[in-house]
């Protein structure tokens, strides 16, 4: 079994690559790698900085923050492939200029671990953007920082975001390595057969502390307190073919955020692996996400609302019990 988890691993790490694997010297903007130290972790850190095409430090308007999360098997270095994706997205005009950066955290799932010794998400959210706010013209507080990553990346992003709503605008957890549960002890094989369970203890306690699991599950994270989560923008994606069959816990989590009546996009990609060509075109789609976030299309004009107030009024005539925009009374009538 252990042999089969490492081919999985190895298969995982080496099948991103070939997806889109331009060279650095292809972008237009910036790339370097910086090592920092923390307290938190152990050290130092390796992060890969994105700046984008004509960056200027002393801007006043600050450029978004999108804080990249790598996959199991990655590191710092994935940022080069995604560094051209995000500069394919800006010269589209998908998104806007932006300073990007990714850390290396190797597979430590980007969690605090249960016995104190590694804490990689109060890095994430104290050391790294601490970091970039003091180099860089990026935002100071929520507004314009951004939250991304893959499998294992969407997996943190995703569980990161969904716990400091006050410190992201919005996350996009693409095919995130998440189990379609609210309890550790409801868990399946088919939604574990590739975990390491050596390191699901090194990281949440031996035994695994089922409370802690919970206190660190996305969608245990929804529904304990939906209303909390109200502003932050969510992203949801993944393939419909996933070999590590991680749709069937997006496709949870994406129900869990349904039925608190929390506003997010949801993406089932039809025919999309978990590996290959598909990622590109998915970065991109989310990408777009994180675009219209900052710079909302104005797709509720006068008529909207005028037709709205119309079909409000067929909604409550007659004494019908359905309050006007409730889409949880709306979908049960």
């Amino acid at each position: 079994m252990q042999l089969i988890r490492t081919a999985l691993t190895l298969a995982l790490a080496c099948a991103l690559a070939p997806a889109f694997a331009p060279s650095a010297a292809a972008l237009d903007g910036k790339l370097v790698h910086v090592k920092i130290v923390s307290a938190n972790v152990p050290g130092p850190v390796d992060l890969a900085i994105y700046t984008p095409p004509g960056y200027d430090p002393k801007r006043a308007e600050p450029y978004p923050l999108i804080v990249q999360l790598h996959g199991g098997g990655g590191s710092s270095q994935n940022m080069t492939t995604m560094a051209e994706t995000l500069e394919t997205a800006i010269e589209e005009g998908l998104v806007p200029a932006s300073v990007s950066v990714m850390p290396s955290v190797g597979r430590s799932f980007y969690m605090d671990y249960r016995d104190g010794s590694q804490k990689w998400e109060t890095f994430i959210v104290s050391d790294l953007l601490a970091h970039m706010r003091a180099g860089y013209a990026v935002p100071k507080g929520r507004e314009g920082t951004l939250i991304t990553g893959i499998s294992m990346g969407g997996m943190g992003s995703l569980r990161i975001a969904l716990k400091h709503p006050d410190k992201f605008h919005a996350v996009a957890g693409m095919e995130p390595g998440i189990e379609p549960v609210l309890a550790y002890a409801d868990i399946q094989t088919r939604d574990r057969f590739w975990r390491n369970n050596a390191l699901f203890e090194e990281i949440y306690g031996k035994p695994v502390d089922a409370a802690y699991w919970a206190a660190n599950n996305p969608a245990t994270i929804v529904t304990k307190d939906p209303a909390r989560l109200k502003g932050l923008g969510i992203y949801l994606e993944a393939g419909d073919q996933d070999m590590f069959f991680l749709h069937h816990g997006t496709e949870f989590l994406h129900r869990a955020l349904f039925d608190g009546g929390v506003s997010h996009e949801y993406r089932l990609v039809k025919g999309a692996e978990h590996t290959g060509p598909s990622i590109a075109p998915r970065v991109l789609d989310a990408l777009t996400f994180f675009g219209r976030i900052l710079d909302p299309p104005e797709w509720i004009s006068a008529p909207v609302t005028a037709a709205r107030a119309r079909i409000d009024g067929m909604k409550t005539a007659g004494g019908y019990p359905i309050t006007p925009h409730d889409p949880q009374t709306l979908r049960t009538e």
